[in-house]
């Protein structure tokens, strides 16, 4: 788990997603299946109260953090994540060739 003041950020893997708290309380999450060789990113929500903070962002740099960590491919079914991805071409490597022209990177 990681920590920046009042936000921590980790790994709910009963939930299947990774968190965002503030202040101890799930501010954002990113839902994952979990494949053989990949995390295939399924859903990313901001609760309403968090929105406009920046936490969406903070949540997907640690969710593909985790991906290279694992050794794995991410598969950015969510829009957001894809999204992300082609504002930091830092993460492309992430995401197999094969995977890149469906979601546009």
């Amino acid at each position: 788990m990681s920590t920046m003041d009042d936000i921590s950020l980790g790994d709910n893997p009963g939930q299947h997603r990774f968190e965002l708290k503030k202040a101890g309380e799930v501010a954002a999450y990113a839902e994952y299946n979990v494949l053989k060789n990949a995390l295939l990113f399924t859903h990313t929500e901001v609760l309403p109260a968090y929105e406009g903070q920046g936490l969406g962002s903070k949540l997907a740099k640690f969710a593909l953090e985790e991906v290279r960590k694992r050794g794995v491919h991410a598969i950015p079914q969510c829009q957001f994540i894809a999204g992300y991805i082609r504002k930091h071409p830092e993460y492309l490597d992430l995401v197999a060739e094969e995977h890149r022209r469906a979601y546009r990177l």
